[in-house]
């Protein structure tokens, strides 16, 4: 046989295997074997009354899912568009209908299995993280503390009950939020150290979960801080005790000039928290900026980053030089002018050295009210760094309003240095300009 021939026969070998039919009828006989099967393991998972039994039908569903994965269904001949809806559906195409019901009756079992076991301790100590979860992240009232701990004693009440335990209430913390939730990691731990079987503690474990499921329900009802209205939040927090009349309506702005009078900064910064009201939020920053608090540093910081104008002026009234505050400040310096002017003026009131470089940068910028708010900024903050680039703009700039900034911060600066370089130019053009030479004091004091 020459080796064309020998080709030839192994390519008609490889062609005949490729158009070897499929057994559809074998395909369909294996799948009907297998909805039998699957209602067999049906009925064994209804009748299974132990985690052992449920054990032994998971391996069995796992067993039949891997044989039914096994029956590959050929994909249906091709159809052309204009064959009409109404013919007959290919037999592949009944095969895989039929697979597909048996697989999607197979997932509900296994469901089912899942929803039949247990419940165990493990569920229980779930449920208790949860209601512990919900009493820290809340603000509660008195009321709600008073009924949240009669809440938790109730649960105990159940939980000793059931195990046998002698969880208290723990009294350590600074919060009742805080007593509470260690006692429930008590409560917690006491559920897991008892070990409960599915099966042996069943009514164990179905009980506690009716505990904790009580449990969860009257902390839901307990009194939030969030359920009273603003005004009794206020007064609930003492902010209109200062009062013995309302003067000025509405009260809350005559409680807040009050609160100003008497340096009560927490309670306009309670104000300034609670008030949806852009009229109390305007007087409230108004009194913050008259008082530079430091209590006020974080607040106005989360402020000033949401580019709060008022937010920069009361951070530099404060005149606290934090590391943060002017970094945040430090970012407006090179932004548009609204945001600028504030920046500029609480940095200098700040006396920001780490911002020289940035603001003496401003000098040159193509706006002369940037330039001029630049060069008092350096003036406030007083460092010799800016001298050299003051004086520049002293010299060269084209604005007279600029020049007159410069030679006022380099009076402001007041070295031997800063002075006579300011002294020289009283016989200026810009009578500005002049009148910061002639009061310059080159005199040493005595």
């Amino acid at each position: 046989m020459s080796e064309d021939e020998a080709n030839g026969d192994d390519a008609a070998t490889e062609e005949d295997a490729e158009e070897q039919p499929v057994d559809l009828e074998a395909i369909r006989e294996r799948l009907a074997a297998l909805s039998d099967d699957l209602e067999g393991l049906d009925s064994t998972l209804e009748a299974a009354e132990t985690e052992a039994d449920l054990d032994v039908v998971e391996a069995d569903l796992e067993s039949f899912r891997a044989e039914l994965e096994s029956v590959e269904v050929p994909e249906p001949p091709e159809t052309d568009e204009d064959e009409e809806e109404d013919e007959e559906p290919a037999p592949e195409e009944e095969l895989q209908d039929q697979y597909d019901e048996i697989e999607s009756d197979l997932s509900d079992l296994e469901s089912d299995l899942e929803d039949q076991r247990g419940p165990y301790g493990e569920d229980v100590v779930g449920e208790i993280d949860g209601v512990s979860g919900t009493i820290t992240d809340t603000r509660w009232t008195e009321e709600g503390n008073a009924e949240l701990i009669e809440a938790v004693e109730n649960f105990l009440d159940e939980l000793n009950d059931l195990l046998g335990s002698t969880v208290a209430l723990v009294e350590e913390g600074e919060t009742v939020s805080d007593q509470l939730d260690a006692t429930l990691d008590t409560a917690a731990d006491t559920v897991e150290d008892a070990a409960l079987d599915a099966d042996d503690d069943a009514e164990t474990i179905a009980g506690l979960l009716e505990a904790t499921g009580d449990l969860e329900s009257d902390v839901d009802d307990a009194t939030e801080w969030t359920d009273l209205e603003i005004r009794e939040q206020l007064r609930r927090e003492g902010y209109y005790d200062v009062l013995d009349h309302v003067k000025d309506f509405p009260p809350e702005w005559h409680a807040l000039k009050v609160h100003e009078k008497q340096g009560n900064v927490d309670m306009i910064l309670l104000a300034l928290e609670t008030f949806d009201s852009d009229f109390m939020e305007e007087h409230c920053m108004e009194a913050l900026e008259r008082m530079g608090p430091e209590e006020a540093i974080d607040p106005m910081l989360q402020k000033a980053n949401r580019r709060d104008q008022a937010a920069m002026r009361i951070l530099g009234k404060i005149g606290v030089d934090d590391e943060e505050v002017v970094d945040t400040l430090v970012d407006y310096v090179d932004s548009n002018p609204n945001l600028q002017q504030p920046a500029f003026r609480a940095l200098g009131e700040i006396g920001a050295e780490d911002a020289v470089e940035p603001i003496a940068q401003q000098l040159v910028a193509e706006e002369a009210d940037i330039r001029s708010w630049a060069a008092r900024a350096l003036g406030l903050i007083g460092d010799t760094r800016a001298i050299d680039p003051l004086a520049d703009a002293l010299a060269d700039d084209e604005s007279d309003r600029v020049r007159a900034s410069a030679a006022w911060a380099l009076n402001r600066i007041g070295t031997q240095d800063a002075l006579e370089i300011v002294a020289d130019y009283d016989d200026d053009r810009a009578y500005l300009v002049q009148a910061e030479a002639q009061s310059v004091d080159l005199e040493p004091a005595a």
